[in-house]
């Protein structure tokens, strides 16, 4: 169970585009967020609604996005979540807002905390050379060629090169990967 007060006064940005999002690694974390006491702001590339998958096939939850990544400044927060689904994760990447988004997170050292797909946008902004994580499988050649470390565990912390990143392979882990990133977040 998630201490109430872990993230009191913390602010979480989770970073998405309106569609193809897998629904419970955008839930599931945000909800372990909010029980653990922090707010958790879904920053979107549009305005408007952030509509799920599930499997990447099967209409999910719809959600409401907090606010838009252009609007959004990296400072005005304490830690990133990058949820996956292939949909999201892939039209994520070619987002220059987004990738900048991230980009600050990790020049300021604030954790991050992607899963499955959500990788993808560390690799878009040259910074995880000498980390080491873990993603869905097929962005093992991805990370690699991007000089990361690939291993295959239910969740991996990374210290290293100044900044805090959490990573896990898909929704089968997400009860690793929430402890993991309020346990990270709340350190920060």
């Amino acid at each position: 169970m998630t201490d109430s007060s872990q993230l009191h006064g913390k602010k979480i940005a989770i970073v998405v585009t309106n569609y193809g999002i897998e629904q419970d690694e955008l839930v599931r974390p945000r909800q372990a967020v909010i029980d653990a006491g922090g707010q958790a702001v879904i920053v979107a590339v549009e305005q408007g609604d952030v509509a799920t998958l599930v499997g990447d096939k099967d209409p999910g939850a719809t959600l409401a996005a907090d606010l838009t990544i252009s609007a959004a400044d990296a400072a005005d927060f304490d830690a990133l979540i990058i949820p996956g689904g292939t949909i999201n994760a892939d039209s994520l990447r070619l987002e220059n807002d987004a990738i900048a988004f991230v980009s600050d997170f990790v020049e300021a050292g604030k954790p991050i905390a992607a899963i499955c797909h959500g990788p993808w946008a560390l690799v878009e902004t040259g910074r995880v050379s000498g980390k080491t994580l873990t993603s869905y499988a097929s962005l093992r050649t991805d990370l690699t060629n991007a000089g990361a470390t690939w291993v295959d565990e239910s969740v991996h912390v990374d210290r290293e090169a100044g900044w805090t990143l959490v990573t896990s392979r898909d929704p089968d882990d997400l009860d690793d990967f929430t402890r993991e990133l309020v346990t990270a977040f709340a350190a920060a």
